[in-house]
């Protein structure tokens, strides 16, 4: 029984929710075991996944893509080290995706964002007779 964590201690060492944990038991992320009283029992390995979980949201994966990266790991064992590195290691391309598109939001930040406003002077230099509006709705320099 001290291999097993409760909600709570899951909840606390890893800085999540007990309601985000029950919300990843519900979508098969993170799996519990009921003891006798019916509460909730996390093997401690469930710590990890949850860590994987909050990562994987950050750079940006979907639940669903986060459930498919996590049925790749050995159902028949406890992940290796290994196993997570292989699970992560295709997500590079990702992560350099998103480190462009954050640094394109920054230097938009000082500059038109092809909204089609002319509300400042620069969109008269840098989108002149609104040619981004010709190209849709929003931010059309933004969308690429």
């Amino acid at each position: 029984m001290d291999q097993e964590l409760t909600i709570g201690e899951v909840a606390r060492r890893s800085g999540v929710a007990s309601s985000a944990l029950r919300f990843y038991e519900e979508r098969g992320l993170i799996a519990s075991i009921r003891a006798g009283s019916g509460h909730r029992r996390f093997a401690r390995s469930a710590l990890r996944r949850v860590a994987f979980i909050v990562f994987a949201q950050k750079i940006g994966l979907t639940l669903d893509e986060i459930a498919s990266e996590l049925a790749k790991l050995p159902s028949d064992r406890i992940p290796t080290r290994s196993d997570w590195a292989r699970l992560s290691g295709g997500w590079t391309r990702r992560i350099d995706q998103r480190i462009a598109e954050l640094q394109r939001l920054r230097a938009g930040l000082t500059q038109c964002i092809g909204c089609g406003c002319l509300s400042i002077d620069k969109c008269a230099l840098a989108n002149p007779s609104d040619r981004a509006g010709r190209k849709g709705p929003g931010p059309r320099y933004w969308l690429g």
